[in-house]
């Protein structure tokens, strides 16, 4: 069986996706116990006591879940499609527990002047980062005022040196990945996530670019996230692992004596409830309890792989390079058999 480095699998012949490979541990471990293993990371200049970002969808972070993640040494995007931007903006100074927030291409730049007046962190949110009205607007909040952005969404790395001049310091990467996005089957755009991965982590290090990288899509398991971090991501951003928890801002549902909740894409129609194309569905998942519950869960399997690759911190296991690349019948085997 060949083990394969990052380059090989940047090199590979198809495109790749999480469940396509598997690290490999090959190396005698100096962790005795997975609590050794610390999951802290600095992220545009937070210090982050897990590495995970909330997606700024309606169904995923509101105030609530903004807040508790706060709390929790992680970071909410604060959604930007229904009154809780209103809100956090009707305060005189930072609204507590409030670190990020979304905004539209559109967005006045008066609005744009008190999130950055105030130190939010500011996503502009949009499909698709590779465009003129993205980096112009990114250029134009860069020269006004002192304030860390994020862009997206890209799928490679080849434009990566524009959005970093432009002055985006992180950069979501994944189109058509989300389990509620249409976008790959509606316009045929998008690769495997490990491949974007991997485009747009070589891209950055051959320019030694100043860059963040967030592994935005595809993420389903906290397996998923160590394979992300191994593949050079500096945080995750996860939508439906946190959906369905206590905190998202949607209604809790009760069918068949099972309690959901409503769970949708940024693009889906209940989003913008006109006649326009969609790019996202909704759904419903099952309700989930606390967020606590869900970051502790990504946090423990995290610091178990950690203790497997001999990696005391996140940085140490960045420099992984033993992947394996996963048959069908290799990846079913993994699978529990219940």
């Amino acid at each position: 069986m060949k083990i394969y480095s990052k380059n090989d699998l940047n090199a590979y012949h198809f495109s790749l996706t999480y469940d396509d490979i598997s690290l490999i541990p090959t190396q005698v471990s100096r962790i005795r116990s997975r609590a050794e293993a610390s999951t802290k990371s600095g992220f545009i200049g937070l210090e982050l006591v897990a590495p995970i970002v909330s997606s700024p969808m309606d169904t995923v972070t509101g105030l609530k879940m903004a807040e508790e993640l706060t709390n929790l040494g992680c970071l909410g995007i604060l959604n930007r499609f229904d009154s809780s931007l209103n809100e956090i903006l009707d305060h005189t100074d930072v609204y507590p527990g409030i670190r990020g927030v979304s905004i539209a291409l559109n967005t006045e730049m008066d609005v744009i002047e008190k999130l950055a007046c105030n130190n939010y962190v500011i996503c502009i949110d949009t499909a698709n980062a590779n465009n003129k009205a993205v980096l112009s607007k990114t250029e134009e909040i860069k020269k006004r005022f002192n304030v860390k952005i994020i862009v997206g969404n890209v799928a490679h790395g080849a434009t990566l040196k524009q959005l970093v001049d432009s002055g985006a310091d992180a950069v979501r990467v994944g189109i058509g990945s989300g389990s509620v996005c249409t976008t790959s089957i509606q316009t045929g755009i998008g690769i495997g996530q490990v491949s974007s991965l991997l485009s747009v982590y070589f891209a950055r290090e051959k320019d030694k670019l100043p860059i963040e990288i967030i592994a935005d899509g595809g993420i389903k398991s906290p397996g998923d996230v160590a394979k992300a971090i191994a593949l050079g991501a500096d945080v995750v951003m996860l939508g439906r692992m946190l959906a369905g928890t206590k905190e998202t801002p949607s209604e809790v549902i009760k069918y068949n004596g099972q309690l959901w909740k409503k769970y949708r894409g940024s693009a889906s129609f209940g989003v913008k409830m006109k006649n326009e194309f969609i790019e996202g569905e909704e759904t419903m998942v099952a309700y989930k309890g606390a967020v606590k519950s869900i970051v502790d869960s990504i946090s423990d399997g995290l610091k178990s792989a950690m203790s497997y690759m001999n990696c005391f911190s996140l940085e140490e296991l960045r420099t992984t390079e033993t992947f394996a690349v996963l048959s069908n019948s290799s990846y079913l085997e993994r699978l529990p058999k219940i």
